[in-house]
């Protein structure tokens, strides 16, 4: 009797301590866990909006982050902030002197790291007078002289609209006054104007139909040229344009492209139905800021074809789209852009 009890002694100890054994190494897993969470970067430069100069010394700060997760702008204006968690993310930036700006719904990846470009604007205050401004409004255009009928439009817009497929065209066929002619192809229609009327500029240069299978006499076609991976915060004006726009009678697609990232190189692919695209960005050297971001896409469909799957309507297309951005010390930014392809 007495060797049976010390028997089930030992065996009650031995479960006793697997049990606690088990548990050491649920919570160790459980912090490793925890540490391992995915983080990226957020890097950028803080510009003023009218004069376009840099701001040293802004504060950027994450939303949110508890403790304060933040960084401030260097002397050239440039900023990083490091250990981002993924997701979407908003960032407040204030600087001595301008209005605090929120960036609402940055959408961080953990394969990419998020390259942004801030403009402030200078805060005015009268001593002598009470100065009532409206609050910040994401659909306040980049353009200062554009007052009425415009607004500003970015990368997460285009690619988050319904039915937009990542062409900013059927985009803004979502605002009002604005529609889509038909299903099959992008012209829009402009409080009742025809689609011959829009007028597309980038980075400054009006351009023909930026469009494949665009028909001659139109502005518009089946799949864009745009690459909304190079695109950075752009304009669309509907009425009242300024002088710059003197050949538009519909509307303006005022395109920017943004500029590559001048510290590290970055790849990407991916499928979509804008076709099969592989894109690269980053620096031309190590010691310098000049940058390149450059995106190439082939049709999807007419590679199914080319293995053999046969489908009773094809297209057949490809597209480049650059943008080479060369900063100096005294004679300013010099930059070369290039959009371009074929469809058959």
């Amino acid at each position: 009797m007495h060797y049976c009890r010390m028997e089930a002694l030992k065996t009650y100890v031995l479960i006793v301590t697997t049990w606690l054994v088990l548990l050491i190494c649920l919570l160790q897993a459980t912090n490793v866990y925890s540490q391992n969470t995915l983080s990226q970067t957020i890097k950028g430069v803080v510009i003023d909006r009218d004069s376009k100069a840099t701001l040293p010394g802004a504060s950027i700060v994450l939303s949110g982050s508890d403790p304060i997760h933040g960084c401030t702008s260097d002397a050239q204006g440039r900023f990083i902030l490091t250990e981002v968690p993924v997701g979407r993310q908003n960032l407040e930036v204030n600087y001595v002197g301008y209005q605090t700006q929120i960036l609402k719904d940055i959408i961080v990846r953990s394969g990419k790291e998020v390259v942004l470009e801030i403009l402030l604007q200078e805060m005015v205050i009268n001593i002598q007078e009470v100065n009532v401004r409206a609050a910040n409004s994401k659909d306040r255009p980049i353009n200062s002289v554009a007052t009425v009928s415009a607004r500003s439009f970015n990368l997460d817009e285009t690619n988050r609209y319904a039915g937009s497929y990542g062409d900013p065209a059927r985009m803004v066929a979502n605002y009002a006054g604005v529609m889509s002619s038909r299903d099959n192809r992008n012209d829009i229609v402009i409080r009742g104007n025809s689609p011959i009327g829009l007028q597309y500029q980038l980075n400054g240069i009006q351009i023909a139909n930026p469009n494949h299978f665009g028909a001659t006499g139109t502005t518009g076609g089946p799949i864009t040229m745009l690459n909304t991976n190079l695109m950075a915060n752009s304009d669309f004006l509907t009425g009242a344009f300024p002088a710059e726009y003197g050949n538009a009678m519909s509307g303006i697609f005022d395109i920017k492209l943004r500029t590559g990232n001048n510290s590290k190189r970055e790849h990407w692919a991916q499928i979509g139905w804008n076709g099969l695209e592989f894109g690269t960005e980053g620096p031309f050297s190590k010691k310098g800021n000049a940058s390149y971001v450059a995106a190439y896409r082939y049709s999807f469909i007419h590679l199914l074809e080319l293995m053999g799957i046969k489908f009773k309507e094809s297209a057949q297309y490809q597209d480049l789209s650059f943008n080479l951005v060369f900063p100096t010390k005294k004679s300013g930014v010099f930059s070369l852009m290039g959009i371009g392809g074929t469809s058959a």
